[in-house]
């Protein structure tokens, strides 16, 4: 049996997700602005009788629902970091909870042009002065939400390297969803504008499906980053060569296969075949000093 120290060699698989991220905090400040928002404008759109309003109204009850999600999955993945039935860590909780949001997303996407679509051929009298008003609120909130969520703060892993929450699907779904509010709260106010000093009001409707296009187009682009992660898709080749070029460093080590894939937010794992010729490999530490990478390795000879 081997009897020297084995402590080299051991690690955990927390990756720091047992700490409160910056964007836990913030989708809770978010959920209860927009919750109070969404009723507001649901009100305003059904009373005043502008689409574009209702349809912002809506969007944002989509979106605390989404905001709800988002928070719930930094809770989960900070109360079950430490469960050894997850085996690389709850880190892709991350990017389940901005798949599930980017899912939402299209909903309401495919929901806000239908409706829009309706609208534009059966349209109603609106109470203008009113709606812009509440439009032009629901623009300040939405703002305000876009900038809490857009903040850029830093965080430390467990080893000690600094890292931007950039790769945070769950916050960025979240940051869309805001996006998306002030872009209808945006479009709401042109077409109420429009409609009212050149009686255009056909704008109203077309201003909705304008927004669902655009709102579809946000969906589509975090559901091919967030999917990408959940089914382990390869890392940037960025990321691999820095891996080979540091394994290879030594002019013996060969790297003949490398896997490396997202458990987390700028986090990665790895799994690789090396080829050496000298026993001094199996006595390397673990733990390579590249930002964000645990990988355990079998060796050939």
């Amino acid at each position: 049996m081997h009897h020297d120290t084995v402590v080299n060699w051991e690690h955990d698989h927390t990756f720091a997700q047992d700490k409160r991220r910056p964007g836990e905090t913030k989708a809770l400040i978010v959920i209860v602005v927009t919750a109070v928002m969404m009723v507001v404008e649901i009100s305003s759109g059904i009373l005043f009788g502008s689409m574009a309003l209702l349809a912002d109204g809506l969007h944002m009850a989509s979106h605390a629902a989404a905001l709800a999600i988002t928070a719930f999955a930094y809770r989960y993945a900070r109360r079950n970091a430490k469960n050894r039935q997850f085996s690389f860590g709850t880190g892709k909780v991350n990017a389940l909870g901005g798949f599930t949001g980017a899912v939402l997303l299209a909903v309401f996407a495919l929901i806000m042009g239908f409706e829009s679509i309706l609208r534009l051929f059966n349209p109603v009298a609106i109470v203008f002065d009113r709606a812009i008003a509440v439009a032009i609120l629901g623009l300040i909130v939405n703002g305000a939400s876009v900038f809490i969520l857009g903040t850029n703060d830093h965080h430390e892993h467990s080893h000690g390297h600094e890292h931007h929450h950039h790769d945070d699907h769950n916050l960025k779904a979240a940051y869309l969803h805001v996006m998306a509010d002030a872009l209808t709260s945006v479009l709401a106010i042109v077409a109420l504008l429009a409609a009212k000093y050149f009686g255009l009001v056909w704008m109203d409707p077309v201003m909705g499906v304008v927004g669902a296009v655009l709102v579809a187009r946000w969906s589509y682009g975090l559901l091919a980053n967030t999917s990408g992660v959940l089914l382990d898709k390869q890392a940037p080749q960025e990321l691999q060569q820095q891996l080979k070029t540091l394994i290879e460093a030594d002019d013996d080590s060969q790297l003949t296969d490398l896997h490396i894939w997202s458990i987390g937010p700028d986090i990665y794992s790895a799994q690789l075949t090396i080829v050496a010729g000298v026993l001094e490999i199996l006595c390397q530490s673990t733990n390579l000093s590249m930002r964000g990478l645990t990988y355990e390795r079998p060796v050939r000879f």
